[in-house]
């Protein structure tokens, strides 16, 4: 909201002022600064703020964001996400503990809230019932659900459609071409989905080597309470659980089969009348991904009689969708925004000036640098600003353009991955991360004198391990040209 006042008042100071930058074909264009506070202009803000500049929004980015909750909703609410944590935590070694923690994190951003608020506490709990410091587990479950807020294995997340849908959006908003470096085009749902996929396993492997190395050693060493109240059981899966989770896995089979059946039939790729390849069954990654989780989780959900009518269906999708709130609230102000940004003319003309001062560094010739300097910047700046969407809304649409600008090899899918190695990695040693204060009041439970300052100095370790060596990965990715997605 203060951003948007302050571009409606320079665009009233610059009004009329022009300049001129290389355009997409290489040729100069010439640009004008437009004043927003003109009869016409004014009308323009009104005529397309909720429309317009909202709900239609880089084609609707907005419902794409929404719907991807939909089916994640049935399958947390049925339980069936739990039961399948507590399910794996009962089959492990005591040693591969940590591995297993971390990658459960890290695949639990598919259900933000559940990685959060299911997975930690019952983290917690695994450690305490095998003897062991209790925060060690909530400390390794911690880091992978939120340093690794942005690797998965499944394609077209809800992060993936805020990240990459907003990245085109930024990206054709500037004339930026919205391919990878070799000139293919980008999907925005799976453009990272090669790096993030891979990511998994990397950032799984230092996790737990951190935990090992440095925070279980340091833990190991300090008291902690089992409160009178707790049940070490809580962690056993049931016999209905287990019953519920085989129907599950008929669930899983049928939306294979329907997904499968989708892929090769009406979602198949095929060859428009302009004469290039359409990809259905990729294009709606975000609707099949939905079906997915909402046949195995109603499946779920009835046999452990969570579900008894469509209306209970119904009612997981809405109680997902009410944390969506702050989403519908923080789009209006942040798209109305963009929108004002870029029909002033200041979204290019602070892009003109940024790229012209990296260029004037001579970081044009150094493409490495500015994808180093650009993580360093965003991880600093997550410090202070929770929320990826926040961030991309207000870094996304200066540095897409911007370094592309500096250099064509910094294509929006590259940017795009250095933003979540960023945004990811800081998120647990700064209290302004959401959920900060609820993982310490799960931590006091075992240790009620812990302060906000012992729980950063656990995870610091976590933290520095994943910039530094996910950044080298993804300069790795970059160097040899390996693709990001597909």
């Amino acid at each position: 909201m203060f951003l948007y006042a302050l571009t409606a008042i320079i665009s009233v100071l610059m009004g009329g002022y022009t300049f001129s930058s290389v355009g997409a074909s290489g040729q100069p264009v010439e640009y004008a600064i437009n004043n927003m506070m003109t009869g016409e202009k004014i009308r323009w803000i009104f005529d397309n703020a909720i429309l317009q500049n909202w709900l239609a929004f880089g084609n609707g980015v907005l419902g794409v964001i929404l719907i991807s909750v939909l089916g994640v909703g049935v399958a947390e609410e049925s339980g069936m996400l739990a039961a399948l944590i507590k399910k794996a935590g009962s089959h492990i070694n005591e040693r591969f503990l940590p591995l297993l923690l971390v990658f459960l994190g890290i695949m639990s951003s598919v259900a933000s809230d559940a990685g959060y608020l299911i997975l930690i506490p019952l983290a917690g709990l695994l450690y305490a019932g095998t003897g062991k410091n209790p925060l060690i587990g909530m400390a390794a479950a911690f880091a992978g659900v939120s340093a690794g807020f942005s690797a998965n294995l499944i394609p077209a997340t809800p992060i993936d459609a805020i990240v990459g849908n907003n990245a085109m959006v930024f990206a054709e908003s500037q004339g930026v071409p919205f391919t990878t470096a070799a000139g293919e085009p980008l999907n925005a749902s799976t453009m990272n989905y090669f790096f993030i996929a891979a990511s998994v396993f990397l950032l799984c492997t230092v996790g737990a080597w951190v935990t090992q190395r440095f925070v279980a050693p340091k833990l190991e060493k300090q008291s902690y309470i089992i409160p009178e109240d707790m049940d070490l059981n809580d962690f056993t899966v049931k016999p209905e659980e287990h019953k519920a989770l085989k129907m599950a896995g008929l669930g899983l089979i049928i939306s294979a089969l329907a997904i499968a059946g989708l892929a090769m039939g009406p979602l198949a790729a095929y060859t428009n009348d302009a004469g290039r390849t359409v990809n259905p069954f990729v294009n709606n990654m975000i609707l099949v991904i939905a079906l997915f989780f909402i046949i195995t989780g109603v499946f779920y959900g009835v046999s452990i009689g969570k579900f008894k009518s469509v209306t209970c269906v119904v009612n997981a999708m809405v109680k997902q969708m009410n944390t969506m709130g702050y989403i519908l609230v923080l789009t209006f102000f942040c798209y109305a925004f963009l929108a004002l940004l870029g029909q002033s003319g200041l979204g290019t003309y602070v892009t003109y000036l940024g790229a012209n001062f990296l260029q004037a560094l001579g970081l044009d010739a150094v493409p490495v640098l500015l994808l180093i300097g650009f993580i360093i910047v965003t991880a600093i700046i997550n410090l202070l600003v929770g929320g990826l969407t926040s961030k991309w809304m207000l870094l996304g649409p200066i540095f897409i353009p911007m370094l592309y600008q500096v250099n064509p090899a910094m294509t929006p899918d590259l940017v795009s991955a250095a933003f979540r190695v960023a945004d990811s990695s800081t998120n647990i040693i700064t209290p302004m991360m959401t959920y900060a204060g609820v993982i310490l009041a799960f931590m006091r439970k075992y240790k009620p004198e812990m302060t906000i300052g012992d729980q950063i100095s656990i995870m610091l370790p976590y933290s520095v391990a994943f910039l530094t060596i996910w950044t080298t990965f993804l300069v790795i990715f970059f160097m040899f040209n390996i693709p990001m997605g597909f």
